[in-house]
């Protein structure tokens, strides 16, 4: 499209004296989410105005960022209602159409994804975290509005005659709903296939009382009301869920320092291959130095929040990174003992089980990174326990196999269980999709594994001695650069999510693959599509072809 410019690079951390778009306040376990967006606090500043409650990309950072918060620094908390200003019109109108009209293709995807993982994220919240999200919905909730609606564990609507949802991304934009929301209402709320279709065709949607009638909505309350019937259910809800003991642990921003081939934190550095006009960057994870504490410093939420800040700059601003190679680094034992530790810890203290919950998710935040993952078993490599799900993660796994058998790798109850892909299956299971008896030998198998058994076990690509290691890894970088990328993200996606779906799978690989081909197509984006031309006078013209 004309309108596609360069952007600044983006900025995933921020705090809550910083957000210029949500307001977060507490009574008691119920804490409030409001959506409250300043028009012109747009990521792109001048470049559009951010219209009846309507988001961009940094609408979705700060409320990803409320979320770990909230699990980590208010364990206090049981129920947190999103809402929006009391008496507006509209909660939130989605996603802002100028912004996606103007914005890079790969910008729409990347922005997407990111959007879908923060959903996701308040769904795992509820499941595991004890902090149930619920859409208190005083006003309209439509298109990317109401799929935040239906990423909460319940969705209330108020009764006005007025307030309705709606996914009305087909029949306006000529696109899909982007953030889940077709996925959600199928495979989620259970909706009929038949009132699915009603539903998302209707670009006015559904107000209160058919919205209710066909479980688009959980609850309604006339405007009267509203604020003691939402009070009251919160409560409920808050009544029903266990006490947390322990106090919160506050999250502080991280550290990050320019190195002159990329940059580094305490635990990760990013370092890009110049040689290969930084289309390879090498993502290094050192292990502990120090004991476990309970606080944000200790290595396995350090370490791991680092990681996930890494991945979506790698994402999002350099866009011409094709591969990126994984390393690790440090003592293997060390490793173990961080790892035990919040193991032995998971049921006496809250904070231990968000640490493995969090390493969980960003994790799955690496299965879902469209670039080519190898991880690289080096000497001094420690690919051990938690470490070594980073490298079952990639798409191959290359380990130097010493004369004196001192690489090795060693496999722990962690990746045997904690730690499921999106699919609710462990990166081990998935590994061995025709041989379990091979899944059950890693499992069953004790101690450390040199290159040779590695290999024998399935559990890397190739080991390779010290005559072909530096070529052989040279040339599948090498070659892996030189193919196509958008044949490379389709067979990586398809590949790494195997087997049975769930309503994350069909999130992350469904929808991402069809809307990546309907992003560019002129249908949406061309000079006459229905994204191009939303707000103005004449319609779209399409190409009625099927294809």
């Amino acid at each position: 499209m004309g309108h596609d410019f360069a952007y600044p690079p983006v900025d995933f951390e921020t705090r809550p004296d910083r957000y210029r778009h949500w307001k977060l306040s507490f009574d008691g376990p119920v804490a409030t989410l409001c959506m409250d967006i300043d028009p012109d606090g747009g990521l792109w500043p001048g470049k559009y105005e951010l219209k009846l409650n309507s988001y961009d990309l940094g609408v979705d950072i700060e409320l990803a960022d409320a979320t770990q918060r909230l699990r980590f620094e208010h364990p206090e908390v049981k129920v947190v209602l999103v809402t929006g200003p009391k008496d507006a019109k509209v909660f939130c109108a989605g996603a802002n159409i100028k912004m996606l009209g103007m914005a890079p293709h790969a910008f729409k995807v990347n922005f997407c994804k990111f959007t879908n993982e923060t959903r996701v994220n308040l769904e795992d919240a509820a499941a595991h975290s004890g902090q149930t999200y619920v859409a208190a919905l005083s006003g309209t909730a439509s298109g990317g509005g109401y799929e935040l609606a239906l990423a909460c564990k319940e969705i209330w609507l108020i009764e006005d005659g007025n307030a309705a949802v709606s996914l009305p991304e087909v029949p306006l934009l000529g696109v899909l709903p982007g953030t889940g929301g077709l996925t959600r209402i199928t495979d989620k709320r259970k909706i009929r296939r038949d009132m699915a279709d009603v539903f998302c065709t209707k670009a006015e949607g559904f107000r209160a009382k058919e919205a209710l009638k066909h479980a688009f909505i959980d609850r309604a309350w006339s405007r009267s009301q509203w604020e003691s019937g939402s009070a009251a259910r919160a409560q409920e809800i808050a009544a029903a869920t266990p006490d947390k003991t322990g106090p919160g642990v506050p999250l502080p921003a991280l550290e990050r320092r320019e190195t002159e081939t990329g940059w580094a934190y305490r635990y990760v550095t990013v370092d890009f291959d110049r040689a290969n006009a930084d289309r390879v960057v090498t993502l290094t994870l050192s292990g502990p130095t120090s004991a476990p504490v309970r606080d944000a410093s200790t290595w396995s939420l350090q370490a791991f929040r680092e990681l996930d800040d890494a991945l979506l700059r790698i994402r999002v601003n350099h866009l011409a990174v094709g591969v990126i190679l994984v390393r690790t680094r440090g003592d293997a034992e060390a490793i173990l003992a961080h790892e035990a530790h919040v193991s032995d810890n998971l049921t006496s203290d809250w904070f231990w089980k968000e640490v493995q919950l969090f390493q969980a998710r960003t994790l799955r935040r690496l299965d879902n990174t469209a670039k080519t993952l190898f991880a690289i078993l080096d000497e001094g490599s420690a690919f051990v326990g938690t470490l070594f799900e980073l490298a079952l993660a990639c798409d191959r796994q290359y380990m130097f196999a010493d004369e004196d058998g001192d690489n090795r790798i060693r496999l722990s109850p962690a990746n045997d269980g904690p730690f499921p892909m999106a699919s609710g299956i462990t990166r081990l299971a998935a590994r061995f999709p025709g041989t379990p008896e091979l899944h059950t030998a890693a499992v069953a198998h004790k101690g450390s594994i040199d290159a040779e058994k590695a290999e024998k076990l399935g559990l890397v690509t190739a080991s390779l001695d010290d005559i072909d290691w530096e070529d052989e890894v040279r040339i599948a970088v090498e070659e892996r650069v030189s193919l196509s990328p958008d044949a490379l993200t389709g067979m990586e996606q398809n590949l790494r999510f195997g087997g049975a779906e769930t309503c994350e799978t069909r999130i992350y690989g469904r929808l991402s693959a069809w809307q990546n081909w309907i992003f560019q197509r002129p249908n949406a984006v061309g000079e006459r599509g229905a994204l191009t031309m939303y707000g103005d006078p004449e319609r779209p013209i399409f190409d009625y072809n099927r294809t």
